[in-house]
């Protein structure tokens, strides 16, 4: 069993120092993933049609703030 955030001592930090760890584990694990993840050519077109529609249109952009409060709203 992993150990609990109070026994690794997360639980003590700041908002911000936990947040800039769940950033970092994140993308730790994103990189290993994508290390170990092959993307199917239908999906790599997908993910570039999208890039280039938002590149295109900037408004079409939501902020990660509103993502975030959207999310807390439905999930939190």
């Amino acid at each position: 069993m992993p150990p609990t955030l109070a026994e690794l001592g997360v639980d003590k930090l700041s908002i911000e120092d936990r947040l800039s760890i769940a950033h970092a584990l994140f993308d730790h694990v994103h990189d290993e993933m994508e290390a170990d993840t092959e993307l199917s050519p239908e999906l790599k077109a997908e993910l570039e049609r999208r890039c280039q529609l938002a590149d295109a249109d900037p408004t079409r952009r939501i902020p990660w703030e509103v993502v975030r409060e959207r999310l807390m709203a439905r999930f939190g």
